[in-house]
């Protein structure tokens, strides 16, 4: 026996994965409980359908996906193997979801996996009970397929007992036990299990379970209808269990599979029906699978109404069996992985489905004994990643429910998230409101894209405007309003820019021992910096402001920013960490201009000499007391102004009576993106993961390799000096070929990387795409050309900045 002692609740598709994963890599003290009877317990596994997509506009979504193909092709439980590849295949019935299909095909093209355009011939010789008038093409993935669930869980507990693992069915959990704030065992109604770690892969009963734990997941089982066909004559003979490609008509709200002469037939087009963890019943309980719910025959009726139209010869057919089969969402779609940040040793593995199963099981192992994960990117799945507004049950329920309706749906990347909102507003709302702001939603901030009192700013000037996917919620306001900002000045709302306080006698060596830079500085200092993980990863880049010997404001990204500081807070109680995000706010003040709207309002000096570039004080401006940053992600001379959020309605009103006779305007968020990427400014999350090192990203300016250690230090060393990628500036000639971002970049015919950030230059007068390439692409001057739906956008390598490269504006 190696390794700590683990207990994994579930021994479904994800914990078989885990059990397996994790054994693999030497922890063989394992313990896996399950209430209901093995392989086929009772939960979401036993039931899936098993289609295997692995086309996601997430890159870590399709590594899950593709790692989960992997694996489970290379399983079989006596000679029956436990994925059959059939490939894929997505049809598209309107011209909308045809375009929409050439998008998909270059996620991906930009994530490495094979894909291809059909026509609608293509189409329906893939599969001959398409109606070929009814289609207009297709996207066929031929590494996609059918998981065999039930039998990937039984391969994987096999090869897990080999090892050592101990797997416990028909075991109920009762309790999670703990003590002083840690694990120390599992409660069930069989007796109690002693453990160090406990991780829950509970599935739709992850809420009950982690609510043992003092832990509130955000998730919600949801029904879904699941039908079977009788025999279908035309399939009359098949004797293998599926030969055609698993097929998607997402214009319907539909999937179909094969079942030897029948056929399955998924549908998301009805209600959602959602239920709590706490009235699903228990495996014992159940008359059947507590996952199953009775068929509701009539919210089906649609779908196969739409089938008999899309596959003649069901027609033919009736429909034998159905079920609505629980299963998760959650109100962002990606899967909640991570420990509680309440109680230590307590981890979840919770709302995957079976396409991310095994890529998960991985992710989970190398997380939990290597203490992070070499293999995929979990930044978007970390369960700490949530504000504490998108914990409320009604935000939860809200949005999983929309989730569901939205599953198949065409979402553009900007588009608003809906219901609930608004939720978070600044001080500056109801001004924002009066000069017509379009707000889009930032961490539950209500923040302008742009403010239609500018229209008057686009007549006499010559603005890009481009095609209409990229022109969706943006507007020619955007163009003129980032011009503007560098002839005048402009006010920008950054409160959705989280801040925290970091406080206490030991608060600058607490900071020094997370970030790549020095900033045990002057008061008054502020600096750029990283926090890396252990394997030199990025996980956000932030800035730390020393306003007292003992106190810091750092700009943050997120709340994994928060919650990676309160688990490295020592154990003496000489540092405090706190969100000061939501009882301040921030306006930056931008332009040629800022000098002359600020100076007159204040006593204090903000001259050059008075406060320099990267330095902080408090002031006065007017009557409100102001934490001023001299720092701008706009690329012009500016300040950060920080107030309280009781003084920010003065605050703006101060500002704007100042700025608005020199010809300032009030600014969005549109421009601010448009301008931060003329100035090369790296945006986290986007431009960089924890994937990337500072090197390879282009900040190893950030990194001072002779501080004290720092965690990551010793991984950046052997690093540095095995660069193989780099996040690279391309600019495009063409104004209406503005990219938005995920789009594959090729080098002749070859995919070579993907973009990441993109926007037209309204000051340079170029599209601006940044892309990671290899690095001996990423030289100034090289022609590439970036996959833009179904053509071809020409790219130039460029030298970064392309804008001031002299920083003189900055420091003027």
């Amino acid at each position: 026996m190696a390794g700590p002692r683990v207990v994994i609740i579930g021994a479904g598709v994800v914990g078989a994965a885990l059990a397996d994963e994790i054994s693999a890599r030497g922890w063989t003290e394992v313990t896996v409980v399950d209430q209901g009877p093995l392989p086929a317990t009772g939960g979401s596994s036993s039931h899936a359908p098993g289609l295997v997509f692995q086309t996601n506009s997430s890159k870590t979504m399709t590594e899950l996906a593709r790692y989960t193909v992997e694996k489970l092709s290379s399983l079989d439980v006596d000679g029956e193997p436990c994925f059959l590849q059939v490939g894929g295949l997505e049809v598209a019935t309107t011209p909308e979801r045809l375009t929409e299909l050439h998008r998909r095909l270059g996620w991906l093209t930009a994530w490495g996996v094979e894909g291809r355009l059909l026509t609608a011939d293509e189409c329906v010789a893939r599969h001959p009970l398409v109606d070929r008038d009814r289609v207009l093409g297709g996207l066929l993935v031929p590494t996609d397929g059918l998981a065999k669930a039930v039998l990937a869980v039984e391969a994987q507990i096999r090869r897990a007992t080999e090892r050592g693992v101990t797997f416990l069915a028909r075991h109920e959990v009762l309790d999670v036990r703990q003590a002083d704030g840690e694990v120390t065992g599992v409660l069930t109604d069989r007796g109690e299990i002693p453990a160090d770690i406990v991780v829950c892969c509970a599935g739709i009963w992850g809420p009950k379970i982690a609510r043992m734990a003092g832990m509130n997941l955000p998730l919600t089982p949801l029904a879904h209808q699941l039908a079977w066909t009788g025999p279908v004559p035309a399939l009359a003979g098949q004797k293998e269990e599926a030969v055609r490609p698993i097929l998607r008509h997402q214009d319907g709200d539909l999937y179909y599979r094969d079942r030897f002469d029948g056929i399955g037939i998924g549908y998301y087009g009805h209600r959602p029906m959602p239920v709590t963890a706490d009235d699903i019943l228990s495996v014992d309980e159940a008359d059947g699978m507590p996952s199953v719910l009775k068929f509701t025959e009539d919210d089906f009726a649609d779908a196969w109404a739409e089938t008999q139209a899309l596959l003649p010869a069901t027609r033919e057919a009736k429909i034998e069996e159905g079920i609505n089969g629980l299963f998760s969402f959650t109100t962002d779609n990606f899967p909640l992985l991570g420990e509680s940040p309440d109680l230590k040793g307590f981890w979840v593995a919770e709302a995957v489905w079976v396409t991310h199963s095994a890529g998960v099981g991985r992710a989970m192992a190398e997380w939990l004994v290597d203490g992070f994960c070499s293999s995929f990117d979990l930044h978007e799945c970390d369960v700490n990643r949530f504000e504490p507004h998108q914990l409320s049950p009604e935000y939860v329920l809200t949005r999983d429910c929309r989730n569901f309706v939205e599953v198949y749906d065409i979402l553009h990347p900007l588009q608003p998230s809906g219901d609930p909102r608004p939720i978070r507003t600044s001080p500056f709302h109801a001004r924002q409101q009066e000069h017509g702001a379009f707000f889009l939603e930032a961490n539950g901030w209500e923040r302008p894209q742009w403010y239609e009192a500018n229209a008057r700013l686009v007549e006499g000037r010559s603005l890009a405007v481009p095609d209409d996917w990229a022109a969706r919620y943006w507007s020619p306001v955007v163009a003129a309003e980032a011009q503007v900002t560098r002839e005048t000045v402009a006010m920008y709302d950054m409160t959705a820019l989280k801040r925290l306080e970091v406080a206490g006698p030991g608060a600058a060596a607490f900071l020094e021992r997370l970030v790549t830079g020095k900033v045990a500085k002057s008061v008054g200092s502020v600096t750029y910096t990283l926090l890396l993980d252990h394997d030199g990863g990025i996980r956000s880049d932030i800035t730390v402001a020393r306003l007292a010997r003992d106190l810091f404001q750092v700009g943050a990204n997120g709340n994994l920013d928060l919650d990676w500081f309160a688990r490295h807070l020592p154990a003496d109680g000489s540092v405090q960490v706190r969100d000061i995000t939501p009882g301040t706010c921030c306006i930056g003040l931008w332009g040629p201009l800022a000098r002359k709207v600020l100076q007159p309002l204040t006593e204090d000096d903000f001259s050059d000499a008075g406060l320099k570039y990267f330095r902080a004080k408090h002031a006065y401006i007017g009557s409100v007391p102001v934490t001023a940053m001299r720092l701008s992600y706009v690329g012009e001379l500016g300040w950060e102004l920080y107030t309280t959020a009781d003084q920010g309605g003065k605050l703006w009103d101060t500002l704007w009576r100042a700025a608005e006779p020199l010809g300032g305007i009030l600014a969005g968020r549109g421009a601010f993106n448009s301008l931060r990427l003329e100035k090369g400014y790296r945006s986290f999350g986007s431009d960089m993961t924890y994937e990337h090192d500072p090197y390879e990203a282009g900040v190893g300016f950030a990194v001072k390799l002779d501080k004290d250690d720092f965690i990551g230090k010793a991984a950046l060393e052997r690093r540095r000096a095995d660069v193989r990628r780099k996040l690279t500036c391309l600019t495009i000639d063409d104004p209406r070929s503005v990219v938005m971002g995920k789009e594959p970049v090729y080098d002749g015919e070859r995919a070579v990387g993907f973009v990441t950030s993109a926007a037209y230059g309204h000051t340079i007068g170029k599209g601006i795409a940044y892309a990671w390439l290899p690095a001996e692409l990423a030289v100034p001057g090289a022609a590439l050309h970036i996959g833009y739906f179904d053509r071809r956008v020409e790219a130039v390598v460029a030298e970064e900045p392309l804008f001031d490269p002299t920083m003189s504006r900055l420091r003027g």
